[in-house]
């Protein structure tokens, strides 16, 4: 997703919660506060259909969210949003710091390693620990750990990571198959 896009994948709708329409989000960041201010939204179905949504009530909860929905009143409606993304609006999201940008903005970065090109991001994972970039490359996908150690410097206006290092190189580790969920 790139910069200028005006709305942000921040949670899925993981499956119902109880028999009155409530919704367990999981979300991409697990300390987003965005949601508790009811924002605009809007779902993207598995399907590819968008629909506004607007949220009637929201709880945090050890691993996400509750949400409830205006119009989603029992559990077979909430079933079927199912799998749904959860985007907000750009503009309700705080603002950035000088140097900063969000994770969503990093799918299609260029990955490189000194002069050679490493392959492209193409999604972050959100482990306890750490996020991870997901490089697709000529050898397949790999998971870059987003810390220091790995990323030397991140260039939003040019849309370049820069690495210090490789995990295989390190670790002997190659294609990550972690159990993250994505981070926004």
């Amino acid at each position: 997703m790139s910069g200028s896009s005006r709305w942000l994948e921040i949670a899925v709708v993981a499956r119902p919660h109880g028999v009155k329409g409530e919704l367990k989000l999981a979300l991409h960041q697990r300390g987003s506060e965005v949601l508790l201010a009811r924002p605009r939204l809007r779902l993207v179905l598995p399907s590819g259909e968008v629909r506004p949504a607007a949220l009637r009530a929201v709880r945090r909860v050890p691993d996400g969210m509750l949400a409830t929905l205006d119009g989603v009143h029992d559990r077979d409606a909430a079933d079927a949003l199912r799998g749904a993304r959860v985007e907000v609006a750009r503009a309700a999201l705080p603002a950035l710091g000088d140097g900063e940008m969000y994770c969503a903005d990093l799918p299609g970065c260029e990955v490189r390693l000194g002069a050679r090109r490493v392959g492209e991001v193409v999604r972050v994972l959100s482990y306890p620990s750490c996020d991870a970039l997901v490089v697709a490359g000529a050898g397949g996908e790999i998971e870059v750990p987003l810390t220091d150690a790995y990323v030397a410097r991140i260039d939003g206006a040019a849309r370049v990571v820069e690495l210090t290092a490789m995990p295989e190189e390190e670790s002997g580790a190659g294609s990550g198959s972690g159990t993250g969920s994505e981070a926004e």
